[in-house]
């Protein structure tokens, strides 16, 4: 057995949304402990991934994306980043670096300029709090070597970075280095966690992200961020099986009618997609029973950032 103080400590991933934090944090830990869609702004609130490298355990903070908040909801995701570079041992600010030079050579798209101009925002506050942090540009499989240096040069030069990290967080590449690194920087401590665990997340909260995940997914046109999910029960079923209950809310009639889909064949994926990754996870039988409902401004309730640990009163 080594004689090595272990180490333990939180490290911040933040970045623009869709930079592919949920991605990296996954990576880093080696399991799913956070949702990935294709949709910007996914992750709601900062969900901890622990991961174990050697004596060290780096327990990752996979914070939502950094963009200009419009309402609540907004605020407090954007506070709740903010809260967690404070409190943070180490920073990792992730960039999507295909994003950077298709705005470079006039080729972006409208998510592009706006994850350039969001990553430029994050820059200025950091320069303005003083905390230096890690840069690790991410997509390296998707873009040209020497544009890499290029992006990394001028990025550098703003002087809020005291390392950069080039990585595919998809693929992996570089993704291991890092992770070594971050582990030589959590400071001498016990572990905060079991060694065998991989997130904080209540069950019953991972359950309800599982399932977003699933409504994401499937009407991520229809519903870009109009819907919200809440377990409302959770209980042991016969033969150690579980029997959980969740209302998927929407704000509109018409958003509970896409929902469903024709003949309830929408909600029927969902629930069918979700209960076999929770069954996977949680090495039960899962009986899943899903609820529609409207409620017109659900993101302006108080029980919403209670369970989410979001602020309300920002």
């Amino acid at each position: 057995m080594s004689d090595a103080p272990t180490r333990a400590g939180f490290t911040a991933v933040i970045g623009a949304p869709n930079a592919g934090k949920s991605t990296l944090v996954n990576r880093l830990v080696g399991a799913k402990v956070t949702i990935v869609t294709r949709k910007v702004q996914t992750t709601r609130f900062p969900v901890r991934g622990v991961a174990m490298e050697g004596t060290s355990q780096i327990v990752l903070v996979d914070t939502p994306g950094v963009f200009k908040p419009k309402g609540r909801l907004d605020r407090a995701m954007v506070r709740s980043v903010w809260t967690g570079v404070d409190e943070a041992d180490a920073v990792v600010h992730l960039v999507d670096a295909a994003a950077e030079v298709a705005v470079e050579d006039g080729k972006a798209s409208g998510a592009d300029r706006f994850a350039v101009e969001d990553t430029q925002s994050i820059v200025d506050s950091l320069k303005a709090s003083g905390r230096k942090v890690i840069l690790a540009l991410n997509k390296l499989d998707e873009t040209p070597r020497e544009r890499l240096l290029g992006l990394s040069a001028r990025l550098f030069a703003t002087g809020v970075y005291d390392e950069v990290f080039m990585i595919s967080a998809e693929k992996g590449y570089g993704v291991q280095d890092l992770k070594v690194r971050l582990a030589a920087l959590m400071p001498e401590s016990p572990y905060l966690y079991p060694e065998d665990q991989t997130a904080d997340l209540p069950v019953r909260l991972l359950a309800a992200e599982i399932t977003r995940e699933k409504v994401y997914l499937r009407v991520h046109e229809e519903l870009p961020y109009s819907a919200a999910v809440e377990t409302t029960s959770f209980t042991d079923a016969k033969g150690g099986a579980v029997r959980i209950e969740q209302t998927i809310y929407v704000e509109r009639d018409g958003q509970r009618a896409i929902m469903l889909g024709k003949g309830g064949e929408t909600l029927k994926w969902i629930g069918q997609h979700s209960r076999e990754e929770l069954c996977e996870i949680l090495d039960r039988k899962v009986h899943l029973f899903l609820h529609v409902k409207v409620r017109e401004n659900w993101q302006d309730s108080r029980e919403f950032y209670a369970d989410t640990g979001l602020d309300y009163d920002v």
